[in-house]
């Protein structure tokens, strides 16, 4: 699927109004950009530190180390907390995860799932499907545990270069107000993350000029135009 300007608000050709529209409030917020101090605090420095100490403790080679060691409660364990001190998955999102790790069985279905989504040698499109089923198979108390959120936590902040966190609200806010399409499904699937993501490829292009480092400033870019924290 090729991401474009939707047909509803396609403007004429080479007009990038919704962009610049949606750069000059970005700047409103933030004079320096994605190098501004209060940009930093904000939005990118606690995104950053998350994926630094999930390099500390889980990276490819840390890893494969615990998994063959069957440390799935450990691996589970630090990756619950790493993302537990930041503000992005709701708080039932974080309990119904922490139940779902809390047996044997919900411990190792996640450690190996995320491991082959985030180090795997399948396509992305396998990998991230075969996580998808991961999560959907982890045990349920109360609440569900296979979210968007939950699904595209871990990868972003483990590999911001090529994942990005979605939150479905705010993502599609973003993609009506700047014109894009964005093929959103509620049940996590791997043609709507593939459309999330051309989605972003479109943003970082027209915003090149902000000079965005990762998908971390691609995702708060979006955050910035379709949160109502940022009205």
């Amino acid at each position: 699927m090729r991401t474009e300007l939707s047909t509803s608000t396609r403007k004429p050709t080479g007009s990038l109004e919704p962009f610049e529209r949606a750069r000059r409030k970005f700047l409103r917020k933030f004079p320096g950009g994605f190098r501004d101090e209060t940009y930093l605090a904000w939005e990118r420095n606690y995104k950053w530190e998350a994926h630094e100490e999930w390099m500390s403790a889980l990276s490819v080679e840390k890893f494969r180390a615990q998994l063959r060691a069957g440390a799935h409660r450990e691996i589970a364990a630090k990756a619950v907390k790493i993302e537990s001190g930041r503000s992005l998955l709701f708080s039932f999102e974080k309990m119904a995860l922490r139940d779902a790790v809390r047996s044997d069985v919900g411990a190792r279905r996640f450690a190996e799932g995320l491991f082959e989504f985030l180090y795997g040698r399948g396509s992305l499109e396998q990998r991230f499907e075969g996580w998808v089923e991961a999560i959907g198979q982890l045990p349920r108390k109360q609440t569900r545990v296979l979210t968007w959120p939950l699904a595209t936590v871990f990868g972003f902040i483990a590999q911001p270069d090529t994942h990005i966190f979605l939150k479905p609200n705010t993502t599609k806010e973003a993609a009506r107000k700047l014109g894009l399409t964005f093929a959103y499904q509620s049940q996590p699937n791997w043609a709507t993350y593939k459309s999330y993501l051309e989605m972003s490829a479109v943003t970082r292009k027209q915003i090149r000029d902000l000079r965005p480092r990762d998908m971390i400033d691609i995702q708060s870019f979006l955050w910035v135009q379709g949160s109502d924290e940022y009205r």
